[in-house]
């Protein structure tokens, strides 16, 4: 599994990353315009991002923005539906809004709200069955 992390808050980025590192490396975009290049990059070697953990609320180019160009490589590259790469949303509880924007208009794959939890994470990629339901992670 290949994993991208888009955050813009240190704090954050390095929670999460502790997180999703016992299933796979993950790398590092700090707003929406380098998580863009990040996944152009992956899609023009052949190595595409499994699982894209993306802020809504960024510099530069917010969240949003990012998952709407994305999917618009994703469908440049011709990548089937059942390959793209699942991207979660993350946002504060007041972002609901945002949030149903991303989900039924921008089509990402599911959100996570902050704080982020591991419990929530590993049910998350139970959910995107991308790690077998009996995959716990040790430590942390």
């Amino acid at each position: 599994m290949k994993i991208l992390i888009v955050e813009d808050d240190f704090g954050s980025r390095i929670s999460i990353q502790k997180m999703l590192s016992p299933f796979s490396e993950c790398e590092i975009a700090v707003n929406g315009k380098e998580a863009v290049d990040a996944f152009t990059q992956s899609l023009e070697s052949g190595a595409p991002y499994d699982l894209i953990c993306m802020d809504i609320m960024m510099p530069e180019m917010n969240g949003k923005e990012a998952l709407k160009i994305i999917r618009e490589k994703e469908k440049l590259f011709n990548v089937a539906p059942r390959d793209e790469a699942k991207i979660v949303m993350m946002t504060a509880l007041d972002m609901a809004k945002d949030v149903i924007d991303a989900y039924y208009n921008g089509g990402c794959t599911s959100y996570l709200v902050k704080p982020i939890l591991k419990e929530n994470v590993i049910k998350m990629l139970h959910e995107l069955k991308l790690i077998p339901d009996t995959e716990v992670p040790s430590g942390n």
